[in-house]
């Protein structure tokens, strides 16, 4: 079992990677889980489809809902205030990584 405190991190750390690449182009769910996948983080979907949630309410993340291939997806792009979250999460990453290599 995970510590609890890096859970906590673990976990802030998917929602700044769910900013980034909303801001890139809207994502999905399983895309996102297979993205955080590459990058080490084993993410279901009772914990994604969660962060996503709490994302739009905050009002960081907009969702779109759109039929492809016969089955409803919601996609998910980032919104004015989740581009500035982003950019303030960027600059504290930034200089933490500064300080502690």
């Amino acid at each position: 079992m995970q510590e609890p405190v890096l859970r906590k991190l673990f976990l802030a750390f998917i929602q700044v990677h769910i900013l980034h690449h909303a801001k890139k182009e809207p994502i999905y769910g399983s895309w996102m889980t297979e993205e955080l996948k590459h990058h080490g983080y084993k993410i279901s979907a009772g914990t994604l489809y969660p962060i996503f949630h709490n994302l739009e309410k905050d009002g960081l993340l907009r969702a779109e809902s759109i039929t492809v291939e016969g089955k409803v997806r919601k996609y998910y792009s980032i919104t004015e205030k989740g581009t500035s979250v982003l950019e303030q999460a960027k600059e504290k990453i930034a200089e933490l990584k500064g300080e502690i290599q």
